[in-house]
């Protein structure tokens, strides 16, 4: 389950073309058509969906063509590179800098709206170090398709969507030959959500392969599911065991993972069950901690057309 950001309108025809809301989706999609009891049951794997064939197959052409369209949020995703012995992760994110006053500005704009920063956040520096007031990471905004899928018998619906992947940008092809269709910035964000404006073939327009992730390498500890922990996103150096040279992203993520509460980024993935998460109206489950600081100011009147 995660935090997947949507237009409001999904759920109520009446509300402002720009108001959008985070549901907890289980990533995979379920079609609204499964006939299995248990979506386990699914015996082919839709986490992700390619951009090119969303329009061929059936799961993901039936949504697609509902303005069942989504952007999913993260820190960042993993990639591995194969090498000669086995396979190297990378941690592949948005480039992080510091904000400015525009930022703040917009921070406490009343007519600021429930979406992504136009601009990457401030710098992850202890405090008086940075040039304007830390507004959190800069979160990832991939481009998704969703369903709801409810039981044959009855029983609560599942919200579940799949990731759309487009070729790799040319500064990650030599880790791998795809990448997430990355949405860049306010603008492509309400484009992709706002399914009445924007067509589903317009909108597919937007599924680009964008020169403009960083990436560092990580250990193979992130290899084991079990591991979650700060030591997942650590740099590491691939010719040396001595420390590697800090890129600006890379200090800030130091700082950012020395500074931050292990336990409460935890805490955001564990604090709900899935079944407690499903049980509650989509517009009042719990983000994930890390969006909490993003999400400050949600409660303010959202700009209406």
């Amino acid at each position: 389950m995660s935090p997947v950001l949507l237009s409001q309108r999904h759920f109520d025809k009446d509300a402002p073309v720009d108001k959008c809301v985070l549901a907890s989706m289980r990533w995979g999609l379920v079609p609204s058509w499964f006939k299995e009891s248990d979506p386990s049951k699914m015996q082919y794997s839709t986490s992700n969906c390619r951009s090119e064939n969303i329009l061929q197959k059936k799961s993901y052409k039936d949504p697609m063509l509902k303005g069942q369209r989504c952007v999913i949020l993260a820190d960042g995703f993993y990639e591995w590179q194969k090498v000669e012995k086995g396979k190297q992760p990378f941690f592949i994110y948005f480039p992080q800098t510091q904000s400015g006053p525009s930022q703040e500005k917009r921070k406490n704009s009343d007519s600021e709206s429930v979406r992504p920063p136009a601009k990457a956040s401030s710098g992850l520096m202890k405090g008086g170090e940075a040039a304007g007031e830390w507004t959190g990471w800069r979160l990832l905004t991939m481009a998704g398709v969703f369903d709801c899928w409810t039981p044959p018998g009855g029983g609560e619906p599942l919200y579940s969507y799949s990731v759309i992947t487009v070729n790799a940008s040319q500064n990650l092809q030599s880790i791998h030959d795809r990448m997430p269709a990355i949405l860049d910035g306010e603008e492509e964000v309400r484009q992709w959500l706002d399914f009445g404006e924007v067509k589903s073939l317009e909108a597919l327009k937007l599924l680009q392969s964008k020169n403009i992730l960083t990436f560092h390498p990580v250990s193979s500890f992130v290899n084991n599911t079990r591991n979650n922990s700060p030591e997942c996103l650590q740099p590491v150096d691939l010719n040396s065991k001595k420390e590697p040279k800090s890129t600006a992203s890379s200090k800030m993520m130091a700082s950012w993972l020395s500074s931050s509460s292990p336990s409460k980024r935890k805490e955001s993935h564990t604090s709900e069950s899935k079944e407690e998460q499903e049980s509650k109206p989509l517009n009042q489950r719990k983000s994930a901690g890390g969006l909490q600081q993003w999400l400050q100011g949600t409660n303010k009147k959202p700009r209406t057309k």
